[in-house]
Order: structure tokens, then C-alpha cells, then sequence
């Protein structure tokens, strides 16, 4: 059973189906105000909060410093699950565990004992977003000043989503010597100005908006450099992009759900000469549709997530199987951009008209889907699967691939 750990009130998961188990609970606690949130834009605090103190924030973190190192597979289940019940629930933790990946591979160990320890005691760790108007989303100009014998932290980041609920950011910046460091920074830390200013009109309570940092103390012991992740042994894009993926499932499987209950509530189109809308033979094709695609994109994901977990499993991963990691997520990739857009947006055509209704807040998915698959379209999803499986070239590696 899970145990309470008693300094911070945090349930410690020890095992898949208990992290399963929680994001059950969350996702249900995150679905009763889920509209009112997103209507009047009021942040999910709350659910965040019960996000930690359920475990949930620890569950990737290995064993042997005290997290209970769930599969991909159920991780991948765990962001389906809260990402149905609210997209921006799903979109805020995310960048804790593509963080947590990273510091795994570039740490070293006290580094690691420390953020980890933080994370299981229920501490939360967001990052310092791209820059708005650099020249591409790895261009950065935040640098890290040494002044005397301290580090200083200055610079502006945008899309920081979860930083205003965080304990701890990471920030990537220029240090003294030209290489790009991350470094990991008190949240209320003097210096650091957290702005609640995105306006996006989907995932409208993620809080993705600007971190300003003005001469920000930098302890030295939590400065790690950035250059191992280029290893092309490396598969941290596709780890990122996993998570992505299964916000976008959950997103599709909300829109799956409410255009059954919906259709339900219809009125039939008066040539179909049936009683209910749910008896209209186009409907029932479309429906038949929907569903085809929403399952082919769950088994992608699983299937991707199932293969990261085989090279987690592996002591050596080689530059082959790296490039294959991220070929098979963004084949999953393609497959949930695709549920999420079209079964949100075939939601209101088969709803008919009172499905435009704001008191539905139908439209929320929608919504969601378009702006969470910004992040990363899937024209260059594309283009890498062809040119993987035409050419043989697959040497992107950054967070997106």
C-alpha cells in the first residue's frame, strides 16, 4: 500500500497501478469545476495540489532514490487519464518530467539526490519557457553572469507553462564561457517575476506565460551543462514528445466521450425520417470513424511507449535505436494531432446547433487540441518518418524529435 510521508503530507506510489489509481482520483476531483476554470480562467490550484500530494509528481524517478520508476507505458496512461478529465491539468506537470529526464543524464549525483528528494516531498519543478522573440525556440540570449564569486541569473522567458506553480524552475542559459547550462533556481527566489499573461485561446489555464529573472543567485552545485543531451544515443526528444502525445489522446478521448453523450441529447435531421439522432445513418458512419481513429491512436502511443521502456531496460542504447524512438512517437504523434482536432471539431457538427452553446463549453476541446498541437506540428513529423524510412536519416535531436 501507499504510505503518507509524514514531513509534507505526500503519499509515497510504490507501484503502476497505484500511480493509475491516482490519476483516477485527480482527474476527478479536476473534472467537477472544469468548465467554470476554463470559461473565467481561474488557475487549477487546487487540483495541481492534489496532483502532488497523491505522489504523483515523483513516479518516473528511479528506485533507488525512493520513486517508484512506473513504465512509460503507465505514465503515458497516467497523462491520458488527467489530460480527459482537463487538458491544462494534463499540460502543467509535463515539463516536470521532461525536466526530471533530462537532469538524469546530465546530473551528477548529489544534484540528483537533492531534485529528486524535492520532487518527493511533494516540490514542484517547471521551467523557464523558449524565448518569445529569439530567433527559433533553442535560440536564447538569458545568461548567466558570474559577478566575483557569484552566479546571476538575467533574462525573460515565455510559454513557461507550470512556473506559477512551481517550487523550483530550470532555466536554460548562457554561461560566462559560451555552452548552454540549465540551471535550477528557488521559484520565489529575489529576482524572479512570474506573470500570469497567457491569453492563448485554448489550454487557457496552463499558465504558459512570462518568467522574468533579474540578477537571480544561482547556487554553483545546481549548474549543469546541457551538452550530453546531443548525444545521438540519446532519446530525450522522443521522452518529451511521449507525453505530448498522450495530452493529445486525452484530449481526443474528451471529445470521443462527450460527442457520444451529446448525440444522445440531438434531435435528428428531419430527412433521416428516424426517432433519434443516434439512429441517422451518417452519424452512426462518422461515429464509426471517430472511433477508429481515436483507437489507432492509443495503440501508437502504447506501442511507443512500450519501445522507450524496452530501451530503458537496455545498458547500451545505440544512435539506430535512438533515431527509431522518435520515429515511432512521432508516427503516435501524427495519429493524436489528428483524433484531437477532428473528433473535437466533429463534436459540434454532429451535436448540431445547441452544441454551440457556451453554457456547454463544448468548443474547450477543440480549442485544447488546436493549441496544444502547436507546439510541435506535425508537417515536420512528416517529413522526418519519410525521410527515416526513404533515406535512412533520422539527426534531429533536440526536445521536439
Amino acid at each position: 500500500m501507499s504510505t503518507l510521508n509524514s514531513t509534507a503530507n505526500i503519499f509515497i506510489i510504490e507501484n503502476d497501478q497505484q500511480a493509475i489509481n491516482a490519476a483516477y482520483q485527480v482527474a476527478d476531483f479536476a473534472l467537477v469545476e472544469r468548465n467554470i476554470r476554463d470559461q473565467q480562467r481561474i488557475l487549477p490550484v487546487d487540483v495541481i495540489d492534489d496532483f502532488s500530494h497523491k505522489g504523483l509528481g515523483g513516479i518516473r524517478i528511479a528506485k533507488k532514490y525512493g520513486g517508484s520508476e512506473v513504465s512509460n507505458k503507465t505514465l503515458v496512461q497516467v497523462f491520458r487519464i488527467l489530460s480527459k478529465a482537463d487538458a491544462s491539468v494534463g499540460q502543467i506537470p509535463q515539463n516536470q518530467f521532461g525536466l526530471l529526464n533530462a537532469i538524469d543524464q546530465i546530473a551528477n549525483e548529489p544534484q540528483k539526490q537533492f531534485i529528486y528528494g524535492e520532487i518527493l516531498k511533494g516540490k514542484r519543478l517547471a521551467n523557464g519557457g523558449p524565448e518569445r522573440h529569439s530567433k527559433d525556440t533553442t535560440a536564447i540570449t538569458t545568461r548567466l553572469d558570474k559577478i566575483e564569486d557569484q552566479y546571476l541569473l538575467n533574462g525573460e522567458k515565455f510559454y513557461s507553462t507550470g512556473s506559477y506553480f512551481a517550487d523550483y524552475l530550470a532555466i536554460r542559459a548562457l554561461h560566462p564561457e559560451g555552452y548552454t547550462v540549465l540551471t535550477i533556481i528557488d521559484a520565489k527566489a529575489k529576482g524572479v517575476e512570474i506573470l500570469d499573461d497567457w491569453d492563448g485561446f485554448g489550454q487557457r489555464t496552463t499558465a504558459s506565460g512570462t518568467v522574468r529573472l533579474n540578477n537571480v543567485v544561482v547556487h554553483p552545485d545546481l549548474i549543469m551543462k546541457e551538452h550530453v543531451l546531443a548525444d545521438l544515443s540519446k532519446y530525450r526528444g522522443a521522452y518529451s514528445q511521449l507525453i505530448q502525445v498522450a495530452i493529445d489522446v486525452g484530449i481526443a478521448e474528451a471529445a470521443f466521450a462527450e460527442t457520444i453523450s451529446t448525440i444522445h441529447k440531438a434531435r435528428p435531421i428531419v430527412d433521416a425520417n428516424v426517432e433519434k439522432a443516434s439512429f441517422e445513418a451518417y452519424t452512426l458512419q462518422e461515429v464509426g470513424k471517430l472511433n477508429i481513429l481515436l483507437d489507432a491512436s492509443i495503440l501508437l502511443l502504447d506501442e511507443a511507449a512500450e519501445y522507450l521502456d524496452q530501451l530503458d531496460s537496455q545498458e547500451i542504447v545505440t544512435p539506430e535505436e535512438a533515431s527509431k524512438a522518435s520515429i515511432i512517437v512521432a508516427e503516435a504523434k501524427v495519429y493524436a494531432n489528428d483524433a484531437a482536432l477532428h473528433i473535437s471539431e466533429k463534436l459540434i457538427e454532429l451535436g448540431g446547433s445547441r452544441s454551440s452553446l457556451e453554457t456547454h463549453n463544448l468548443d474547450q476541446h477543440w480549442r485544447n487540441a488546436r493549441v496544444h498541437t502547436l507546439h510541435d506540428p506535425v508537417r515536420w513529423k512528416f517529413y522526418a518518418i519519410g525521410n527515416f524510412y526513404l533515406n535512412g536519416v533520422q539527426n534531429q535531436r533536440h526536445a521536439w524529435i
